[in-house]
């Protein structure tokens, strides 16, 4: 088993190079879980020495309850609908840059903060990367309460292992009052392209932890400091590492 402090000195250094990507005047997403609270933490102290930014759009309450302790100034959607960049973490994280995320339940908001990014960078350590997404984490998949018994079915008929997800022995709540259906396939997903749209056609899903195509690089933490990869689209169209 990896050694989470060894891990969690992976994640810092992720979050505070994806931190640097930040410039003055920019409009910000931030994103949620254990990496991106280091993008946050560490733009809060670029912002004591001087950064300014317009403000950032947090994607859960908790990464809002930080900002706001760091006194990183805040906006809204509504009042900058196009964010110029996007700083979220992932779960799992594959050669294409397609990811898993949902792991702390925020992936609603993640996925909608993420579309209204001109760029969206994901910083993880390296235990994120993997060969094929569902290898080692499930498929977090946001459904409205009332339509459990219907999508736990549709679900399992798509060959899913269910389970509705739990927090100190009560359902776990979302930040926008739904569950949360934790979803194991066996193998792996081979086609996530495929499986997203199966998902998105069942009544009651609100929304997938399948974030396909959306990543312009990876910032990776690991036992060699951090790396940089870029995603398909990116640099001519190629996938490549690279050290920073």
């Amino acid at each position: 088993m990896q050694d989470t402090t060894l891990q969690d000195n992976w994640k810092r250094l992720a979050g505070e190079a994806a931190a640097r990507l930040i410039e003055d005047d920019m409009v910000l997403g931030l994103g949620s879980g254990s990496t991106a609270s280091y993008v946050v933490r560490t733009l809060g102290l670029r912002i004591q020495e001087g950064l300014r930014i317009v403000g950032a759009v947090p994607t859960s309450n908790a990464t809002e309850q930080l900002a706001r302790e760091l006194s990183i100034p805040l906006t809204t959607l509504d009042a900058h609908p196009e964010l110029d960049l996007v700083i979220d973490g992932a779960d799992e994280i594959d050669p294409r840059l397609c990811l898993i995320k949902g792991g702390g339940g925020a992936l609603l908001r993640e996925k909608i903060v993420a579309s209204a990014a001109r760029r969206f960078v994901v910083v993880g350590d390296v235990t994120k990367q993997v060969p094929l997404l569902g290898t080692h984490f499930p498929l977090p998949i946001e459904i409205v309460p009332f339509a459990l018994p219907l999508v736990r079915k549709r679900l399992e008929a798509l060959g899913a292992s269910v389970q509705v997800r739990h927090k100190e022995d009560q359902v776990f709540v979302t930040d926008n009052g739904n569950m949360i259906l934790d979803c194991s396939f066996q193998g792996g997903i081979r086609e996530p392209g495929e499986l997203q749209t199966q998902l998105k056609r069942i009544v009651g899903v609100v929304e997938t932890g399948l974030f396909l195509n959306m990543a312009e690089r990876a910032i990776i933490g690991g036992p060699e400091g951090v790396k940089e990869v870029m995603g398909y689209g990116m640099n001519g169209g190629g996938f490549h590492a690279a050290q920073m």
